[in-house]
């Protein structure tokens, strides 16, 4: 772990406090990194999701048949 100053207002650090226990957390630092921790991998998700279409629509300009595109996204959704 690396620490890290962040400035939060306080009405927002009073918020995490009453919502983390609720959640199952001790404090309101574990609840704001699984907070960050789930933003963060969405954020990754969708950005891998964009690069995926890219992909394949750059392959359909090169002509790539459209069977064979099918094939291999539907491989790959079934892997995840």
């Amino acid at each position: 772990m690396v620490p890290v100053t962040l400035r939060l207002p306080e009405d927002v650090v009073s918020d995490l406090k009453k919502v983390a226990p609720l959640k199952g957390f001790s404090g309101c630092q574990g609840l704001l990194r699984a907070y960050v921790g789930a933003g963060l991998r969405e954020d990754l998700e969708n950005m891998e999701d964009s690069a995926l279409a890219q992909l394949i629509e750059r392959l359909r300009a090169d002509g790539v048949p459209e069977a064979t595109l099918n094939k291999a996204t539907s491989s790959l959704r079934s892997a995840a």
